[in-house]
């Protein structure tokens, strides 16, 4: 089995009743009977069974919130506040058909038992004073969350984002993917998606490109650097209001073809290394007020193009040189 498989152990922690959550998930009773039921036989402090000295599995012991923060002998198995840096969650969302996805036998997690899990994380893991056993345990040793969780700007940022975008189904998926463009969500279970072509990206054009406008209201980053895509890819961009970051390097995109993506009004990072970019495409991007980050090397526009725009957009940075 992979090293990986051992950040499985603290599935237990979503092991729990699949009835609705309360407003913020208890530990100690929301999850712990499930946990004390289904994992401690082999996540435990040690001890002698049937004459043999018993260790935890992968030295993660459950029966304690600080040997659950201490995590396994691979390191850290929990994150408080970001399910998808928590091997504790990454393991009981894996396929099934990974070797570290978790449980490794026995029936899976249902959706609400992962929505559970997911959610007590995200408020922080906090175990509401609930130490669990002292055996073993060394001075001082946290017994609650590292510290009180909270949030980045960039989650609050992307979970607004994410409000009332929905899923899209396999078949819409498999379309754009058929199209050449690689596919994937930006975070676990999220619904925001990342697109790019780079796996051909000589094969994709404005055809190609067009693919992905029934993906429109999930897509947040696109990556099109190196396509052969022109100003007409650049109408189909356009309509993509949810549009975070954008790279067009090294594309036949023209100044003219710059105005089309004034409308998008949550555009931060924009990616124009070599292309034929003109100051008079900087004073479309003017009108982009939300913009934070532009990439202008090998372009053809100048530092005074750059100055004029930095003072239409206060506190934008630009990368010419």
């Amino acid at each position: 089995m992979s090293t990986t498989a051992f950040r499985f152990p603290l599935f237990a922690l979503a092991c729990l009743l699949a009835s609705p959550a309360p407003a913020a998930v208890s530990f100690e009773k929301d999850l712990l009977p499930a946990i004390t039921k289904k994992c401690l036989d082999c996540h435990k402090a040690p001890h002698t069974e049937n004459g043999q000295k018993k260790e935890p599995k992968a030295g993660l012991r459950l029966d304690a919130s600080w040997a659950i923060l201490k995590g396994s002998e691979n390191g850290p198995v929990l994150t408080p506040g970001s399910p998808d840096k928590s091997g504790i969650y990454e393991s009981v969302t894996l396929p099934k058909d990974d070797d570290a996805h978790m449980p490794s036998k026995g029936e899976d997690l249902t959706p609400a038992e992962i929505a559970l899990l997911k959610k007590w994380i995200e408020e922080g893991a906090d175990f509401g004073g609930w130490v669990g056993s002292v055996e073993g345990m060394p001075a001082g040793a946290m017994t609650e969350s590292a510290k009180p969780y909270k949030p980045r700007p960039h989650d609050l940022f992307y979970t607004a984002l994410e409000k009332e975008v929905k899923p899209l189904p396999d078949d819409t998926l498999a379309k754009a993917r058929a199209a050449g463009a690689q596919v994937s969500p930006v975070k676990v279970e999220s619904p925001l998606l990342r697109i790019d072509f780079l796996t051909g990206v000589s094969k994709c054009d404005d055809a190609k490109a067009a693919a992905i406008l029934p993906l429109k209201d999930n897509i947040v980053q696109l990556d099109l650097g190196r396509t052969h895509i022109t100003d007409a890819t650049l109408k189909t961009i356009a309509q993509l209001p949810r549009l975070i970051s954008l790279d067009l390097r090294q594309t036949q995109v023209t100044d003219a073809g710059l105005e089309s993506i004034t409308t998008l009004k949550k555009l931060q990072t924009l990616n124009l290394y070599g292309t034929q970019i003109t100051d008079t495409g900087l004073q479309h991007l003017a009108k982009i007020k939300t913009l934070k980050n532009l990439y202008l090397w090998q372009s053809k526009a100048t530092q005074a193009g750059v100055k004029q725009l930095t003072t239409a957009i206060p506190g934008l940075k630009v990368s010419i040189e």
